[in-house]
């Protein structure tokens, strides 16, 4: 008997996705009930629990679309293409939360939701790019073309990633550069801690659902093809 598809990943995942929910749990209370709020931001800085750990999932997410894809160009397996996809399309997730956060974030800090500040506008122009490649997939419908081009652009879409990792660093900004634990406050350090390994599983979780669904996808996919070929 044949393994299921998805199987292992599907077992990961699971996994991840139940200590991700606990540690959700866990770093919504630090972050919301026991970190006290900022002593310039207030409440409002407590935005900051969701907002830096989405961007350590789209870290995550848009690299295992990379690597994935760059292995595909090499290997020219399926299974590698499902996982490209999957992180693209969970780091797209992860983008917008990002996003919208920040915009949350800026408007009683910087007086608007929205600025074309150089970290801004690189993690719009990421969004897009990595969209895009969920959308040229949907219009190519020949699967190893659709793979070999989507591989193309999601290595193109990385290139922007460390462009704005070092914005704050290259570019007079509004943004603050990158918190880390000799950034922030003592107290704040291990909610931020908690939370940004949550949404790294939550990550992992949705990347092995998707890849799942792609792999079944895939399988369809292919069987029709086979059945159209011999028919004809």
């Amino acid at each position: 008997m044949t393994q299921p598809v998805g199987t292992t990943a599907e077992r990961v995942g699971t996994a991840a996705g139940g200590l991700a929910l606990a540690l959700l749990g866990l770093g919504l209370y630090l972050g919301l009930v026991v970190a006290p709020p900022d002593f310039q931001m207030g409440e409002v800085q407590r935005i900051f629990y969701v907002h830096l750990p989405s961007w350590f999932a789209v870290a995550l997410a848009y690299v295992t679309s990379f690597v994935a894809s760059i292995l595909y160009l090499v290997k020219r397996k399926p299974s590698l293409d499902s996982w490209a996809v999957a992180g693209a399309e969970v780091g797209v997730v992860f983008n917008i939360t990002g996003l919208i956060t920040g915009s949350l974030w800026g408007r009683p800090t910087w007086g608007v939701y929205w600025t074309w500040d150089p970290r801004l506008t690189t993690t719009a122009i990421m969004l897009v790019t990595f969209a895009g490649y969920l959308v040229l997939r949907g219009f190519l419908e020949e699967p190893e073309a659709r793979a070999r081009v989507s591989a193309l652009v999601s290595i193109v879409g990385f290139l922007n990633v460390p462009i704005v990792y070092f914005s704050v660093k290259w570019w007079r900004t509004l943004h603050q550069e990158q918190s880390s634990p000799q950034t922030v406050d003592s107290s704040m350090v291990t909610p931020m801690r908690v939370m940004g390994f949550a949404f790294l599983l939550l990550a992992i979780y949705l990347m092995s659902r998707r890849y799942a669904l792609a792999e079944a996808e895939g399988t369809a996919e292919r069987e029709a093809l086979q059945m159209g070929t011999a028919h004809g």
